[in-house]
């Protein structure tokens, strides 16, 4: 299924700015900034991301049921695609 336009807005200006962050750690990383500092913010841009994988995964769950019904829903899909963000 295809997310709408409008529901995937919120995510993809959520991964652009992760997108700006990931940048900054690799610039803070060549530059030879303090490794504890690298790392925090990495791990800043790796949780963006994981929100935006369950985010997504969300919103195609509530575009499913919303122009499917609740019948339609794969559970092993659905698993499944949770599993792949763990």
């Amino acid at each position: 299924m295809k997310i709408e336009q409008d529901d995937a807005k919120p995510i993809v200006t959520r991964m652009k700015r992760a997108h700006g962050h990931l940048a900054t750690v690799i610039r803070m990383l060549e530059e030879g900034e303090d490794c504890e500092d690298v790392l925090t913010q990495l791990a800043a841009v790796n949780k963006a991301l994981s929100r935006s994988g369950f985010a997504l995964v969300s919103t195609g769950l509530r575009q499913c049921i919303a122009t499917e019904g609740v019948d339609s829903v794969d559970s092993k899909k659905l698993d499944k695609l949770f599993l792949a963000l763990a």
